[in-house]
């Protein structure tokens, strides 16, 4: 897993949200209602889960311990935006990789015409 399968998942996740928050639609997400903190709750989650650049980087020279905990930081984020993002998995734009578990991005594709 790396930095850019966060990239994506952000990205059609705020794809979704953004409309929400245009003031022409009314005080969603800007007012003191319970849909507005709901709103802006929601959205400072996704910008948490999202900003995993630096953790992403560091994996590749960090020691087995550190690797450990860094793949652990890496799949609570990525398990916390697959469940956001699965809200709309009827979207036109919803990947199958969205859905995919962490671990799975691990795993190499099995070869053209190779059993498994």
């Amino acid at each position: 897993m790396d930095a850019q399968h966060f990239e994506r998942i952000t990205a059609f996740i705020e794809a979704r949200l953004t409309p929400i928050f245009d003031p022409a639609n009314g005080d969603h997400g800007f007012g003191m209602d319970d849909t507005s903190r709901a709103l802006r709750a929601l959205r400072n989650a996704v910008a948490a889960a999202s900003a995993v650049k630096g953790l992403a980087e560091q994996r590749a020279t960090a020691d087995a311990k550190l690797r450990s905990v860094i793949d652990q930081a890496l799949e609570h984020n990525w398990d916390v935006l697959r469940g956001i993002a699965r809200q709309w998995e009827d979207h036109e734009d919803f990947r199958k990789e969205f859905k995919r578990h962490a671990w799975d991005f691990d795993v190499e594709p099995v070869a053209a015409g190779a059993e498994g």
